[in-house]
């Protein structure tokens, strides 16, 4: 194998309807032997996450790698680019000319691993039930637009909207909207501790040290009925520490694949090697990071510091000093790559200057240097997230008219206390939930949004994200899209900073790694097999 594969998103496009028409478990590993997959997210249960695998409650791409693989949902995203395609449900479509009304028929002989018979009414019962437990994790908000759910006999299941949603769809496919046995989950409570039940294509099994999953095992699930092909029988999820020690146990055999996330160096390291057994496969990808604010705090909600900030931060230097060519500098939240994007940000501020800075400031009277704290999570988003923030402190400070520190900490202690609104400034980042614009802005800007900002623009909210929704072909929504990022360039309740490709690193003994990892970073585990690729 070649020590570095580019899998162009054109071609994973143009295979996808392949995957849609498989619609078997046929095949696999003939050996039975786990394919050992390497990891460095985190996965904790505690006091104020005690239920992270609960589909009503997970929200990061590390437990919806997980639910992907264990629970179904009506439709699933294609292997690289494209609309989404039936999985549980044998069809669904909008039935009204105004995408109001959608409906699905689940595919006939469907069954939960433990036997059990999967049913409309399981359909409406786990889709009800993330939208009234309303977990703070906010990923109800993806199902804000349905306004009631009917089923008709066992299989058929209609979805009456509020509003019209043309990325209904897609939300369809995502795990907030996975198919749960009421045996298992409760009506009105989240699920603790790691235990998952579905009828995806995998069985899953917890091994846990203290409050933390260590390594989570997937087994082919024999009952599964669905749109995926299923390449082998076993694959094990291994949580490391950090990213050296992910590359050392690749380097020594105990895994066989390496995912989020590899530090640049390793990612340099093993694109510039020539020979061995360990093979860098690069995609196309449409992670964002960002300086998320909470406008309401002192320290930053004046307009003016936050607009400040975007005018002094030099995208082009952060990428190249702490990412290379792995990211690329992004003004607005919405990817180049993705329908409807627009350099909104650039638009307004152009390059970094300190005068324009300085006199936003001045005319908004704010005395300077402005003191702040930049906190970022230690173990979420890779490690160079911390010389990233060193990197913007240094910008910052170095204009004279900011007095930044930097704080870290864990996820699982970081995430609770933005949610709580316990940081000014913070950074974040995103892997969308699916391949459109809507869900670069949304999550952030609407209500009940995914950061608990207190920001809010009534236009955003109350015309443009509707206006946006009621179009079908998404060029048609550009204008209206392209408004709510000249908003957000301009009130800045964020600042976008890069967008970034993904990665994966391998033994040259798996295949199917070119699939392993969708646009959208969904772990396509099903995707993986042993032997020599044809």
């Amino acid at each position: 194998m070649n020590r570095k594969t580019l899998v162009l998103p054109a071609v994973i496009g143009l295979l996808a309807p392949v995957l849609a028409a498989c619609g078997s478990t046929d095949g696999g590993s003939s050996d039975g032997d786990a394919i050992v997959v390497g990891t460095t997210d985190r996965f904790t249960a505690s006091k104020d996450a005690p239920a992270p695998l609960d589909p009503a409650y997970a929200y990061d791409v590390g437990t919806w790698n997980i639910l992907r693989q264990t629970v179904q949902t009506l439709m699933v995203q294609p292997r690289g680019e494209g609309e989404p395609v039936p999985e549980a449900a044998e069809k669904c479509g909008f039935t009204d000319a105004g995408n109001e009304r959608y409906a699905c028929t689940l595919r006939s002989g469907l069954k939960f691993a433990n036997g059990d018979s999967v049913t409309a009414s399981d359909v409406k019962y786990s889709i009800d039930r993330a939208r009234s437990i309303k977990a703070d994790s906010g990923v109800f908000a993806l199902l804000s637009t349905i306004d009631t759910v009917e089923t008709q006999g066992d299989r058929e299941v209609i979805f009456h909207l509020k509003t019209a949603d043309a990325t209904f769809p897609y939300k369809l496919s995502t795990p907030v909207a996975g198919i749960v046995d009421p045996d298992d989950y409760a009506k009105d409570k989240l699920r603790d501790g790691f235990a998952v039940d579905g009828s995806g294509p995998y069985t899953f099994h917890a091994e846990t040290k203290g409050d933390e999953l260590v390594r989570a095992v997937f087994t082919k699930n024999p009952r599964y009925k669905g749109a995926l092909q299923v390449n082998n029988d076993k694959v094990e999820l291994v949580s490391f520490d950090d990213a050296d020690a992910m590359g050392q146990a690749i380097e020594k055999g105990d895994i066989d694949l390496m995912t989020r996330s590899m530090s640049p160096e390793q990612i340099h390291r093993l694109s510039r090697d020539s020979g061995g057994d360990i093979d860098l496969v690069e995609m196309s990808g449409l992670e964002i990071r960002y300086l998320a604010f909470n406008t309401d705090a002192p320290t930053v909600k004046s307009k003016a510091v936050r607009q400040a900030m975007a005018q002094i931060i030099n995208r082009g230097e952060l990428v190249s000093k702490v990412y290379g060519s792995q990211a690329e500098p992004l003004y607005s939240l919405v990817p180049a790559s993705i329908t409807g994007h627009s350099n909104s940000f650039f638009n307004k501020y152009g390059d970094p200057s300190v005068p324009k800075a300085k006199a936003l400031l001045a005319r908004a009277g704010i005395t300077t240097p402005v003191k702040l704290t930049l906190h970022y999570t230690t173990d979420h988003y890779g490690p160079a997230t911390k010389q990233e923030f060193e990197l913007l402190r240094k910008q910052l400070n170095d204009s004279g008219l900011f007095d930044v520190s930097i704080q870290g900490a864990p996820w699982s202690t970081f995430r609770p206390a933005e949610q709580k609104g316990e940081y000014d400034v913070y950074g974040m980042g995103w892997f969308p939930d699916f391949p459109d614009a809507d869900n670069f802005l949304a999550p952030f800007l609407d209500k009940d949004n995914f950061l608990g900002s207190p920001y809010a623009n009534s236009r955003i909210r109350n015309e443009l994200i509707p206006q946006s929704r009621r179009e079908a072909d998404r060029l048609s929504a550009e204008g209206s899209l392209t408004a709510i990022q000249d908003i957000v360039a301009n009130d800045v309740p964020v600042i976008p900073l890069w967008q970034g490709k993904q990665y994966v690193a391998t033994n040259s003994d798996v295949t199917g790694t070119a699939y392993a990892l969708n646009s959208s970073s969904t772990l396509q585990l099903w995707e993986l097999g042993r032997g020599v690729s044809g």
